[in-house]
């Protein structure tokens, strides 16, 4: 019996030996695929955040655009062969980074004249953030989609990002804070396209540049070859961008020595914004700008700008204030816009507004402009209907209402639009004053609410394209800061520094010009959107 079943012994000792190797091997060659995956994995998340610190320092403050032209491709390379639910959490999180690092400074205007606590501030921010993130997350995973049916990023990318951005300027009341195409606001050849595709065109360009870099060099690291037929086309379109901007730019500077001019002051009163709305500090408020008034007057203006809500009152309301003001307007004897909050009675309902005055030499009022693109818990609360414990971020009497979309204003025989504060941001608010016969866009604005953050460059850029869609001239009266003009190719001239008391003088051109984006609109991304 023993001899029976020695052998089976002896073999199950054999099989056991020759199993156990087999399993180790088995879980060490696990744990390397656990620990690659771990490491791939980490590396995709790098390379997501990368793109995110890239496109913000794509623009002001840093302001290196040339990296706009490569950001998106460490993203690329993160989505290349994953999933559609891990290219969205990779999109995700290259927005949460940009914008994280683009927008903090809405943290501090909550905290600083919301009064709210940093916490709140911080979720506010957040809640901004991740809203926002949502549209390059939704890009990823579209895009890597696409490209898993070999269709490559660069026959995608260039229009579901541009149709994205379109869809951001008007979704939620809208918020095309610095689309990809504003990163190149210091680049006049290459961003007078826009005249006629407005910025899309331009952040579909760059879409375009940065999935054909990443295709080449996917290519090459494949031994596939190179890239030629995306390479020359992508290189075509561009060289045509910048040959049309430089026969665009010949063609408006001819026409702006052709056309009539009127010379334009811009007076930066840097009014304290603790201090603004103080009754007791109201007197000093005008005393401050009918000095600075006074002195811009060396330069024989036609126009006098004063910034968003540079009368902290309700002219023509408040009467000793009011008179205190056309007292100045009189002893300039030049036209006045003047930036005050106003309010209208309707029945038993009182309507409030931010205002612009345009007001003559001797002191009388010829037109008044309502702000029409309110600030979301700034300046009204969203959803109050539902949410009646939301409150506004900012000091005011109430909910200011809504004025009359593409309303201008008359002076003499020529018509002047004005865009109050980040109104400029929207293309189609300037487009449709231009539309009613503006020569001429000013925009008052209060950028003191950012300090010395990156906000107030940021938001100078975007006014560059104002003037460059429509090829009129652009004067900015800002509190505490960036004065400036714009001339019609995208010129940034006279800038003056923050938190500095200021006047800035030039002669600008009125011009009776409308491009095709004005005549118009939004075509190329409406198309971009249909696709």
């Amino acid at each position: 019996m023993l001899s029976l079943h020695e052998p089976s012994a002896s073999i199950g000792r054999r099989r056991t030996g020759c199993w156990l190797p087999t399993i180790a091997t088995m879980a060490k060659n696990e744990k390397k695929t656990i620990l690659t995956i771990s490491r791939k994995a980490l590396f995709d998340v790098m390379l997501a955040a990368t793109t995110g610190v890239l496109l913000t320092a794509s623009f002001p403050r840093i302001g290196w655009e040339f990296l706009a032209w490569v950001a998106f491709i460490p993203l690329l390379f993160s989505i290349k062969d994953a999933q559609p639910a891990a290219s969205f959490r990779m999109g995700f999180l290259a927005g949460l980074v940009h914008y994280t690092t683009l927008l903090y400074w809405v943290a501090g205007v909550a905290h600083h004249y919301g009064q709210l606590p940093g916490a709140l501030c911080a979720l506010i921010l957040m809640l901004l953030v991740f809203y926002l993130s949502l549209y390059p997350a939704f890009f990823a995973m579209v895009i890597g989609k696409l490209r898993a049916r070999s269709i490559p990023y660069y026959a995608t990318g260039p229009f579901i990002w541009s149709a994205l951005e379109y869809v951001r300027s008007f979704l939620l009341s809208g918020f095309p804070w610095e689309n990809l195409g504003h990163s190149q606001y210091n680049r006049l050849h290459l961003i007078q396209v826009s005249d006629i595709l407005g910025v899309y065109g331009l952040s579909a360009l760059i879409m375009a540049v940065n999935a054909v870099l990443f295709e080449t060099w996917d290519n090459i690291s494949r031994n596939r070859g190179f890239a030629w037929k995306s390479t020359l086309s992508v290189v075509l379109v561009t060289a045509c961008f910048l040959t049309y901007g430089t026969w665009r730019i010949g063609e408006i500077d001819r026409a702006v020595e052709a056309a009539p001019k009127r010379t334009i002051a811009l007076v930066q009163g840097n009014i304290d914004q603790y201090k603004k709305w103080l009754p007791s500090f109201q007197h000093e408020t005008l005393q401050r700008y009918g000095s600075l008034s006074a002195d811009a007057l060396k330069s024989a203006p036609d126009l006098m700008i004063w910034p968003e809500t540079a009368l902290p009152f309700y002219f023509l309301y408040d009467r000793n204030l009011t008179r205190e003001t056309l007292e100045i307007v009189r002893t300039c004897g030049v036209h006045f816009v003047l930036g005050s909050p106003s309010f209208r009675k309707m029945g038993e309902e009182i309507r409030y507004y931010n205002s612009a005055y345009l007001v003559d030499p001797h002191g009388r009022v010829l037109g008044k402009y309502d702000k029409v693109h309110l600030v979301p818990y700034g300046e009204y609360v969203p959803l109050k209907r539902y949410f009646p414990f939301l409150g506004k971020m900012v000091e005011a009497v109430g909910d200011f209402d809504s004025g009359r979309k593409g309303q201008v204003l008359l002076w003499g025989r020529e018509k002047i639009g004005v865009l109050i504060c980040f109104e400029a941001i929207f293309p189609e608010l300037a487009r449709s004053m231009v539309q009613n016969g503006s020569q001429l866009l000013i925009n008052i604005t209060n950028d003191a609410w950012f300090g010395r953050s990156s906000a107030p460059y940021q938001h100078l850029s975007m006014v560059v394209f104002r003037a460059v869609e429509n090829h009129l001239a652009v004067a900015r009266a800002a509190n505490s800061g960036i004065s400036a003009f714009v001339d019609p190719v995208g010129r940034l001239l006279d800038e003056t520094p923050l938190f500095e008391k200021a006047i800035r003088s030039r002669s600008l051109p009125m011009m009776n010009y409308k491009s095709f984006y004005s005549r118009h609109g939004d075509v190329f991304a409406i198309g971009c959107v249909l696709l």
